[in-house]
């Protein structure tokens, strides 16, 4: 739904690319991680996870406001003990807005496939490839996806000293797109996790990506930290605070999450 189009001009249309684009090319960790692990589920078993995510920033006099919202949960499933298969879609609903126009933008997003492998492991320390491909589901037209299809390789590795876990990922991204944003890009980040209780893990993240804008020179990156609490053996609440940095990522964003294990 448009509610204004008067005024609109570059600085709020770059505003939804990159705020969509944050959030599509999320890796699907162990939520509200951004940096994912070399877990994987078991072979025949599966995961769901139900994401929400506001995020709110401000720049160069635009104020995006944007709310994720799962249509379909995020599902993970083991094709062997050593890999698994992971497909999400999300409905986004994206609010900008300046001196002179106010958008509301909303719909499904991108689809996204993707296949962990975990080929080594050895006392505690793990390395896994993800590849991905990004199909254009979203309507471009409207700034709710890429207009074609985007590709991906990560490479993960993880090291478990209990009660501590570290998680490192290097991502490639090819994201081809009728935006007129940036096709290669890069990603690096690292994630720690802790259990500080029975069923309380705290997690903490960095990480720092190639700005998808091409006017940008500046990489937006990003800090995070959050909790996991354990309501089952197989049910898991979590809630995250995620805050930009180099004064072009999103000011700050608050991820809530379910996971379903079974």
């Amino acid at each position: 739904m448009m509610e204004s189009r008067i005024g609109m001009g570059r600085n709020t249309i770059s505003a939804i690319f990159i705020a969509l684009f944050a959030m599509s090319n999320t890796a699907y960790a162990a939520h509200p991680l951004i940096t994912d692990d070399t877990g994987t589920q078991g072979k025949g078993k599966a995961q769901f996870e139900v994401i929400s995510e506001y995020s709110h920033e401000k720049k160069d006099g635009v104020t995006t406001d944007s709310f994720v919202a799962p249509t379909i949960p995020v599902l993970s499933y083991g094709m062997t003990d050593a890999s698994d298969i992971v497909f999400g879609v999300s409905y986004q609903r994206i609010k900008t807005s300046d001196s002179q126009s106010r958008i509301t933008t909303d719909g499904i997003s991108d689809t996204s496939i993707e296949i962990k492998w975990r080929f080594a492991e050895n006392d505690g320390l793990s390395f896994a490839l993800k590849p991905g491909i990004t199909l254009p589901t979203g309507n471009d037209e409207k700034g709710l996806g890429a207009g074609k299809s985007t590709y991906r390789l990560f490479f993960i590795t993880t090291k478990e000293i209990k009660p501590w876990a570290f998680h490192i990922n290097l991502g490639y991204i090819k994201n081809e797109n009728r935006v007129d944003e940036r096709m290669d890009l890069w990603h690096a980040s690292v994630a720690g996790v802790v259990d500080v209780l029975k069923n309380l893990k705290a997690v903490a993240n960095i990480g720092i990506q190639r700005d998808s804008d091409k006017a940008s020179e500046v990489d937006p990156g990003f800090f995070l930290g959050g909790f996991i609490y354990s309501i089952s053996e197989n049910l898991d609440f979590d809630i995250g605070f995620k805050e930009g940095f180099n004064n072009h990522g999103t000011d700050y964003s608050i991820p809530v999450g379910i996971t379903w294990r079974y």
